[in-house]
């Protein structure tokens, strides 16, 4: 059964896996396919809309998505190596017991790495690139739409972090990309905001060419996202009392 919205969550997943994922995927079919269903099923895991111990249904993943079971399959295999999934002999695949510090971890790494690059682009952004890191920034204050400003989210840290040069931290950073939620605009609506209100301490830390300033406000950015999130996971009962005991039958759509 389709939820409200879901076409859109779909659409947006799509467009992240074609216009964002191919950076970092050699095998761009394949491979897209895959974190087609990756992130699809992982948002609805940190969006609060699959709850530990629910098994999930390959075949109404594959339907959704308009693809075969193979990808999700090996998604599943994906998300069990990140410790999102749990995969239970001759049962299935079924939503891990995910703890607050387990979300906020994810995010706080992801932040570690981020901030890292960014005090080493302190150093090395040229003029133009920070005119380009302003103007993204401004597109984001103008009023678009949640997937287009996931989209410039997405460059703005982007930029920052090709700005290291470092080619074994952009590669890190590829890889936790691939393991964080994306969709966070759609679900916390007063996000765009904070995040605005963000990126400026951050551009102006880059202007002033202060690498332990970037790196502290961008480690706090990431910071405040995980605590976003947990708020969000309580408020939907993610953790609730006596939820792990329920069944497992559970599907995903």
């Amino acid at each position: 059964m389709h939820h409200p919205g879901d076409e859109y969550k779909i659409y947006f997943i799509k467009f992240w896996c074609q216009s964002v994922l191919p950076s970092y995927v050699h095998n761009v079919s394949r491979g897209n396919l895959n974190a087609l269903a990756a992130q699809e099923i992982r948002r609805r895991i940190f969006a609060g809309e699959l709850r530990p111990g629910v098994k999930i249904d390959q075949g109404a993943v594959a339907e959704a998505l308009g693809i075969s079971k193979l990808p999700v399959r090996e998604a599943l295999i994906a998300l069990g190596q990140e410790g999102v999934v749990e995969h239970i002999a001759r049962r299935g695949a079924f939503v891990a017991k995910l703890a607050r510090d387990d979300i906020r971890d994810q995010y706080q790494a992801f932040g570690l790495v981020s901030g890292l690059a960014a005090e080493r682009a302190a150093e090395k952004l040229c003029q133009e690139d920070l005119q380009a890191l302003t103007d993204i920034t401004d597109r984001a204050d103008s009023g678009v739409g949640p997937a287009e400003q996931e989209r410039l989210n997405f460059e703005f840290h982007r930029r920052i972090n090709h700005g290291s040069g470092s080619r074994r931290l952009i590669s890190i950073l590829g890889v936790l990309a691939k393991t964080v939620s994306h969709g966070f605009y759609e679900a916390h609506e007063d996000w765009p905001g904070k995040a605005g209100e963000d990126h400026r301490r951050i551009l102006d830390a880059l202007s002033a060419r202060s690498g332990p300033r970037v790196r502290e406000e961008v480690e706090k950015h990431f910071s405040d996202g995980a605590e976003r999130a947990v708020a969000l996971l309580e408020a939907r009962g993610f953790w609730e009392e006596g939820d792990l005991d329920r069944k497992v039958s559970t599907r995903i759509i």
